[in-house]
């Protein structure tokens, strides 16, 4: 797993800047990049992996020419992060359907629990190369 991996999310939900902020200095190779849903690369991707465009209830993990979204984006993610955070694509063995009931809870409810930002990310200067747009 050396390659690219692109990460898409909610930009104004507050939970997902704070895992973006999270994964920055956790990114096991450097190799994870980053665009909202909202920008016109996020929007680019979901279309070109026929994805529902209007859709920002999950996270997006692009790996090669796969496109993953929802608990089994969060567990491949898991594996490009240091130290033991690999340990939890264990949880891959719970069925799909199971880990996505979770995930989407968490995700239908994200803005009232974490809040929801006026505007995207603006990505710190150190980390702007990281960010696609």
């Amino acid at each position: 797993m050396n390659k690219t991996s692109i990460l898409l999310f909610d930009g104004v939900c507050n939970l997902c800047n704070g895992v973006v902020q999270f994964i920055l200095p956790r990114d096991l190779r450097g190799n994870i990049k980053f665009a909202s849903l909202q920008s016109n690369a996020g929007q680019k991707f979901l279309k070109q992996y026929n994805l529902n465009t209007k859709e920002i209830s999950t996270i997006v993990l692009i790996q090669g020419n796969k496109a993953y979204t929802k608990s089994t984006a969060a567990l491949r993610l898991c594996l490009l992060l240091k130290k033991l955070w690999p340990i939890l694509f264990a949880f891959i063995l719970i069925p799909k359907s199971i880990r996505d009931v979770v995930y989407d809870i968490i995700a239908k409810n994200r803005y009232r629990w974490f809040g929801k930002s006026e505007q995207c990310l603006i990505p710190s200067k150190e980390h702007r190369e990281k960010f696609l747009e």
